[in-house]
């Protein structure tokens, strides 16, 4: 969440902003400024990372109110609710106040919410099968309907597998790369609730995502590699360091998910072995974040996006000066944060159920 009001404030008031991940966006032999690439890159975590976790939290949630005896309709009927609202906050708020019709991470996550309340019957083996296929298969057929070379692009590709970008409409986070993302989670969300229950399992949760994440890495090295497939036509130009991590999220390639995934469940390995080391503080800075993730996403988008086009203040600052009004702005977020996180436990059935 850090990181990614980082990438937010650039995209806002960055005068030489990167965002070309993707080989439609990115002209060949453009060079990558360190600094500038390596900001931008950091925060590439950030949307793998929530799209996983949100698959693992409600997961969680779904299966302990199966386990209670919920009937199946009033599940599916809470997913659906609550991923048409997620979806909806992108075409309708954020798009309000950037002033261009968008579809970006909110539309991913509450789009496959939706998705998973039917696909959430599979079993574990199938979901993580389904997911997998869609990793090495999903640039081929990604190709039969989009061209980044030709620039051929359509909406309906763009929602579900590609990317679509013309002026005032902006579709970044194509519905189906993202579910798969959401499905690897939501069985990692499984193995979380038969693990605490006691039932027999191949490993730990701790040692299980330090297994997936060396793998994935491994798979990212192979395919970048060899610079062909799986790297959704954003190829690399040479052997630096940001020709190797300049990877295709728009849409997301296999060279991305492997590595983004990869380095997530290295960082979930390590925050295992922390949190068996520490007390955590109620009010430290990312519980509090955690406690409070819609508020703390709408909030910082709405001023972001709000003052850089209605104010006119997109791309007035440098690097480094984003690098600074990024600390003040979480400063800031905290208390904010602190404060709704209390107001939410004072009106515990109010509209804030839904932030």
């Amino acid at each position: 969440m850090i990181l990614m009001v980082l990438d937010h404030v650039s995209m806002a008031y960055d005068v030489n902003h990167f965002a070309t991940d993707s080989a439609f966006l990115f002209q060949p032999g453009t060079p990558l400024p360190d600094f500038v690439f390596l900001t931008r890159w950091f925060t590439h975590i950030c949307a793998p990372t929530f799209v996983f976790l949100a698959g693992t939290a409600l997961a969680i949630s779904v299966e302990r109110r199966v386990s209670r005896g919920q009937p199946a309709w009033e599940i599916d009927k809470g997913i659906l609710k609550r991923g048409a609202f997620i979806a909806a906050l992108d075409p309708t708020v954020i798009s309000f106040f950037s002033w261009r019709l968008t579809f970006q991470v909110l539309y991913a996550i509450g789009a496959a919410m939706m998705a998973m309340a039917f696909i959430r019957r599979l079993s574990t083996t199938w979901l993580v099968a389904l997911a997998l296929a869609w990793w090495f298969g999903g640039e081929y057929i990604t190709g039969l309907v989009w061209n980044p070379i030709t620039g051929h692009q359509t909406v309906l590709a763009g929602l579900t597998v590609a990317l679509y970008k013309v002026p005032g409409v902006t579709i970044n986070y194509p519905l189906i790369p993202w579910l798969s993302i959401m499905v690897l989670g939501w069985a990692f969300g499984r193995y979380l609730v038969e693990y605490l229950a006691g039932k027999k399992v191949i490993m730990s949760p701790q040692n299980l995502v330090l297994t997936a994440g060396i793998v994935c890495l491994l798979i990212f090295l192979i395919f970048r590699y060899f610079n062909g497939y799986g790297n959704m036509w954003l190829y690399r130009e040479g052997n630096t360091l940001a020709q190797w991590l300049h990877v295709s999220k728009y849409p997301p390639s296999l060279t991305y998910m492997s590595l983004e995934t990869g380095i997530m469940c290295l960082c979930l390995a390590l925050f295992m072995a922390v949190e068996k080391r520490i007390t955590p503080n109620p009010n430290g800075v990312l519980l509090v974040f955690g406690q409070t993730a819609m508020f703390f996403y709408l909030i910082h988008r709405i001023v972001l996006e709000g003052s850089a086009t209605w104010l006119g203040l997109r791309g007035f600052l440098t690097i480094r000066e984003v690098y600074i009004l990024t600390v003040v702005l979480l400063v800031i977020l905290y208390y904010l944060c602190l404060w709704y996180r209390d107001f939410k436990k004072r009106h515990p059935g109010s509209w804030t159920r839904y932030l």
